[in-house]
């Protein structure tokens, strides 16, 4: 081969590896994200995108959440850069980012108490833009290997109001991450060395300054943690723990397990989202259609289990301790009077079956408050929708759950 042809086939070769890199675009990399991300609900602008190499910087972003006309957020502004590193674009329209950082923070955000906010080390690894219009569910379900941050603190006139040592979220995908062949995914999520100061809920709700002074609530400490999987096939998701654990007040543990909430269910709930969202303010004839649509799409989704779990680090003991006081008495005369009233306040429910539930477990923990659990436990996996029929019969419909309600158990 003359060595003409041969740096030609170079200079060809050479072209097109570098096609990708040449094709990015900045503006198109964020009108992207905001897109994705709008199937969602949130409302995302970002300030001009600037592209060297295959970083992509961002000088800023207004971000609107999804709320209620009754309690209406703010959007939130970042007025800082944004930094999309390892950048690239895929065939199908998709973007891979290896990573994303934000400086710290350090901002003022009220006045009047002037309130002050730090938060630092921000981070995301392996962010993911998927395709599609809309995105499906398999995409939307992967936006992210893992994301964490350093310490947050929160100050109202100098005093330190709320803070945590760090958050980490991290999900793993199998057979790999940005794959629309997913299978299934694991992910865990943890708020550590939480510290809630309570004093200036005193002083801004005079009428609570007794309970919390005699709880003893003046301060919180904890963590918030979870871990779930998720398969695909047959939309089976567990979260076998969503633990809110403060040391000398009490734990509180939900466990889910469902199945049939597969990434089609999900696509038409964002599809029905949409076009709740395009019609504006809905008729009576449309609120009556979406809601039997909602209906129609939990006829697939079934509970296999759930419970809630609460054990007592001594927050019920002095809650008792106090009501008891108010009312010019003892504990153990106020938790007689509790338990001798227990009957008629289920009989008043018209759910005689709940009596025999309810009843003594609850007397139990009056008594020596360690640990409450309500369970679910369906004799086999039970439509959500058929759950719904039978809340016409009561009694049925606690049978069908297998509803059991304990105290005091181990853990």
């Amino acid at each position: 081969m003359s060595r003409t042809k041969l740096l030609l086939l170079a200079t060809v070769a050479t072209g097109v590896m570098l096609q990708p890199a040449m094709a990015l675009d900045a503006q198109s990399f964020v009108d992207r994200v905001a897109a994705v991300y709008k199937t969602m609900g949130y409302d995302l602008e970002f300030g001009p995108a600037t592209l060297d190499g295959d970083t992509i910087t961002v000088d800023g972003l207004t971000a609107s959440i999804p709320s209620t006309p009754e309690a209406p957020m703010e959007p939130m502004v970042l007025d800082t850069e944004i930094t999309f590193s390892g950048v690239t674009e895929n065939g199908d329209g998709s973007y891979f980012a290896d990573s994303v950082t934000i400086p710290d923070i350090d901002t003022e955000f009220t006045a009047e108490p002037v309130g002050h906010l730090s938060l630092s080390d921000i981070r995301v690894d392996g962010f993911y833009v998927p395709a599609g219009n809309p995105p499906s569910a398999v995409g939307l379900l992967q936006l992210y290997q893992s994301f964490s941050t350093g310490p947050l603190s929160v100050t109202r006139d100098g005093v330190e109001v709320v803070s945590f040592d760090s958050v980490t979220s991290e999900s793993k995908f199998n057979p790999e991450f940005g794959s629309a062949a997913l299978t299934d995914l694991t992910s865990t999520f943890e708020v550590s060395g939480i510290t809630v100061d309570l004093t200036s809920l005193r002083e801004e709700e005079p009428d609570a300054a007794d309970t919390i002074d005699a709880l003893g609530l003046t301060t919180v400490n904890g963590d918030i943690s979870m871990d779930m999987a998720w398969s695909m096939s047959d939309g089976h998701i567990q979260i076998n723990q969503f633990l809110l654990d403060f040391a000398d007040v009490g734990s509180l543990d939900i466990a889910l397990d469902i199945t049939g909430f597969t990434p089609a269910v999900l696509d038409q709930i964002y599809a029905m989202q949409a076009k709740m969202a395009a019609a504006g303010e809905p008729t009576q004839e449309q609120a009556q259609a979406q809601m039997m649509q909602g209906m129609a799409l939990l006829q697939g989704v079934s509970i296999v289990g759930a419970s809630v779990r609460y054990d007592d680090a001594s927050l019920a003991g002095k809650a008792l301790d106090s009501v008891a006081k108010d009312n010019g008495t003892d504990r153990a005369n106020f938790v007689a009077g509790l338990k001798a009233m227990l009957p008629s306040v289920i009989a008043s429910s018209g759910i005689p079956a709940l009596n025999d539930i309810v009843v003594p477990p609850v007397s139990a923990f009056l008594d020596n408050p360690q640990s409450l659990e309500v369970k679910l436990a369906p004799p086999s996996p039970t439509s959500l929708l058929v759950l719904m029929a039978a809340a016409a019969n009561p009694a049925g419909l606690i049978t069908a759950l297998g509803l059991a309600v304990e105290a005091n158990t181990a853990k």
